[in-house]
Formats: structure tokens, sequence, C-alpha cells
């Protein structure tokens, strides 16, 4: 099959007509994408702030049936809300550290108070985006969408050791797993046909989780005394509104909401080969918020686009709406059958850096074609330079934002998007339009 066929068929159509046999592997490769990081967030948050075992049980299951439930409402949008692109979404990493402190300082039912107002409040920012989207042009756009990708290489590089804080960072074990998850990814990609070929990181991740067993890395301990069913319990914590959390967590869904205009914009031009919309762009960030206001209902978290999923779009190019929602309706499934949650639960962290690692790059390669279709003006390049260069650069060296007060410190110390995003707004605002009208009378005078 060629590739202008192959590119006909419909898993590569947003609404094209797919068998469910077809459907659920490519569903299932998202949801093996990011499983990992939806249910790593809460684990964090739930130790920081002193919650037991069968808490952070409770919590991981609610994290599963809301993150299916909004990617559903991304994929199929209620009226306004959602913006009907192939966008999977998850409980939130940019939310882990201003959720540690105030779970810590002010309580966990302080938090779930907080996302409640917060999630609202950003859930009408995204009603009412066509007042202030205009600030957000393309090249604002590409900064970001480029800050996101290199963001998350490091994200890919430690699941490739070991994830985060593990004893055996780095080992030679991990090493294996994870090149044994790449080469199987490229190689799949190599050798498959068709639409097949897009099955390659879904392969990778058998193959490697096979090694894993093999190797006698996986655990399977935790599915001792699973429940078969259990349904997420509403309101585990009674919300309590606390102005100083509420502040800071209503900062930090502003950040999350740069995160999404930027994953939208990239699912858009790498999935779809055009630009976003307003009305995608509104839906977008209005699902992110009312499924987080939704979220803190069952004591959960910040819902948010995933960054991860975003990359296998634009490696895949598989945009199919209907063959994401088999995916989404897996992660419900996985909350209301814990079992099935526990199984997905034991994917070691090696083999899924094989994978991430190139899903990561491709983010990173789509903001630059974003930059590119933008046009390599003085006023962009000066833009994208500069916001990159003190985004990356700044939060590599956390330390530099110690004379900012703690609330700067949580929203942009650790944070590069946040920072590319308003570098690259307020360049936008002072710089001139007209940087390049003197150079054709310069060169002439020469």
């Amino acid at each position: 099959m060629n590739n202008a066929s192959s590119r006909n068929d419909a898993i590569y159509q947003l609404d094209g007509k797919v068998p469910v046999g077809k459907a659920v592997p490519f569903g299932l490769q998202h949801i093996l994408a990011m499983f990992v990081g939806n249910i790593a967030p809460i684990i964090i948050v739930a130790g920081a702030c002193k919650l037991d075992k069968t808490q952070t049980a409770m919590l991981i299951q609610s994290a599963m049936v809301v993150a299916g439930l909004g990617t559903l409402i991304q994929l199929y949008p209620i009226w306004r809300i959602g913006s009907g692109l192939p966008i999977v979404m998850g409980i939130s990493f940019t939310f882990v550290s201003i959720a540690c402190f105030i779970g810590a300082t002010y309580g966990y039912s302080a938090l779930v108070g907080a996302v409640l107002i917060g999630g609202l409040i950003e859930g009408v920012l995204g009603l009412c985006a066509k007042y202030w989207l205009k600030i957000i042009t393309p090249i604002i756009s590409a900064c970001v969408v480029t800050a996101i990708g290199f963001s998350l290489l490091g994200v890919g590089a430690a699941s490739f050791g070991g994830g985060f804080g593990a004893p055996n960072f780095g080992s030679s074990t991990n090493w294996i797993l994870g090149t044994i998850t790449l080469l199987t990814c490229i190689i799949f990609n190599i050798l498959a046909k068709g639409f097949y070929k897009q099955l390659s990181v879904l392969a990778a991740l058998i193959v490697g989780y096979i090694a894993a067993a093999v190797m006698g890395v996986v655990d399977f301990s935790s599915l001792k005394n699973v429940p078969l069913v259990a349904l997420p319990t509403l309101m585990p914590f009674v919300p309590e509104f606390n102005p100083s959390a509420i502040i800071a967590m209503t900062l930090i869904f502003l950040v999350s909401a740069t995160e999404t205009v930027g994953d939208t914009s990239a699912v858009a031009a790498s999935g779809l080969n055009r630009d976003v919309t307003e009305k995608e762009t509104s839906g977008s960030i209005a699902v992110d918020g009312f499924v987080s206001a939704l979220s803190s209902i069952f004591g959960c978290m910040p819902i948010t686009s995933f960054s991860q999923n975003v990359g296998l779009v634009a490696m895949t190019h598989v945009v199919n709406r209907f063959a994401i929602a088999t995916g989404a309706m897996i992660m419900v499934a996985a909350g209301i059958f814990p079992i099935f949650g526990a199984l997905l639960a034991t994917l070691p962290e090696p083999v899924l850096g094989g994978c991430t690692i190139m899903m990561f790059g491709s983010i990173v390669i789509s903001g630059f074609q974003m930059m590119s279709k933008c046009g390599y003006t003085q006023r962009n390049m000066t833009i994208s330079a500069l916001s990159l260069a003190i985004g990356l650069g700044f939060t590599s060296m956390p330390k530099i934002f110690d004379i900012f007060p703690q609330l700067v410190k949580n929203v942009f110390a650790e944070n590069c998007v946040a920072v590319v995003f308003l570098i690259a707004v307020i360049l936008n605002i002072i710089l001139p339009d007209n940087m390049e009208v003197f150079e054709p009378e310069q060169e002439e005078h020469k």
C-alpha cells in the first residue's frame, strides 16, 4: 500500500468509520502511553498530603474514570465544552508542585476546594476565549508547543532510566528494557505495512512488557486482593475554600490553559495539517476547566490535555475520534473494574520511556514546523529565540527565582511553558510590526 492510499484509510480521518476490532488497538495504544502519567500525580500528591493507601487507591480509581469521561467530552463536545479534536485528557503534572504545597499546608480538603473554584474559573475563561485569544498569535502558539516538547524530554528520559526516585535508576536492566522498547518501535515502524505501521508504540509496549516479565521486573503483587467491581466515591473529601489556596491554584490553572492552547494547536497542525480554530481552542480550554471541577467532586486533581498523546498523534497521524474514544472507554472500565487498572499499572517505567522519547521528540518537531509556517521574519525569530532561551534556560536553574515571592516561584520556577508563554506574549505586544522595513534600504545602500 503506498503512502497516498494509506492516508485515505478511515483511521486517518477525524470522523472516519472504523470497525471496533480495528479501533481498539489504537485506543489502547493511547491509554498505555498516558496511563502511568495519569496516576503518578495522584500518588505523589497523596504521599505529600499523608493520605493512607486506601484513600490513594480510591483516588487512582477515580482518576481513571474522570480521565476517560474528560476524553469523551473532548472528543464529542457537550454544547461548547470540548474541541472535537483527537485529544486525550488526564490528571495534570502541572499542578503537582502547588497541590503538594496546598495539601501539606492547608489540608487535602482545601486542595479539593481550590481545584473546584479554579476549574470553574478556567472553564468560564474558555467559554469567553474569543475575547482574549487574539493576543495568542501563531508564533506564540508555536513557541508554547516547542516548549511543551522540550519540557517533556526530561520526563521521557526519567522514565527510560526507571522513573523519578527509582532506587535502581539508570541500571543496566532499565537500559536494556528501554532500548528493547525503543528499537521495537523503530523496527516495527519501518517494517509494518499500511495503517499497522502506526501501531508501533503498542507493539513496542507489548514487546517491552514481555521482556520485562521474562527479566522478572514486572511486579504483580498489586493484583492481589483487588476487587472485581468498585464504583468511584463521590465527595470523599468535603471541599474547604481557603482564599490563599484558591488564588495559588487559579494561577496554575491559567498556566495550564496556555499548555492546552499549545496542545490543541499542535494536534490540529500535526494531525489534521491545518490551523486550529477559535471554537476548538475555546472548547478545549472549557473542558479542561469544567472537567477539573468535576474531578474535584471525586477528590481528584485537575485534568488537562495530555502532551504525551499529542506526541502520539504527531507521530502516527491517527486522528480518528472513535478509535481514541475506545481508549477513553477502556480508561473508564479500568476505573470501574480495578483489576484492569491494576494490571495496566504494572507497566514498567523503562518500557514506557522507550516509547515516549520518540513521541516527545515529535512534539518538538511539530513546534518547529509551526514556526516555519509563521515565517522566519526578524520579529518572529526574536520572539521565539528570546522566549525559548529565557523559558528553558531560567527554569533549568530554578534558584534564579529565589528573590521572588513563593507564589511566583510556585508558578514559574520550574515551569518553562509558563515562562515561554509570558515572554512571548510580552514581546509580541512591545515589538514593532515592521522590524524588517529598513533592511532592503540598508542592503541597497551597501
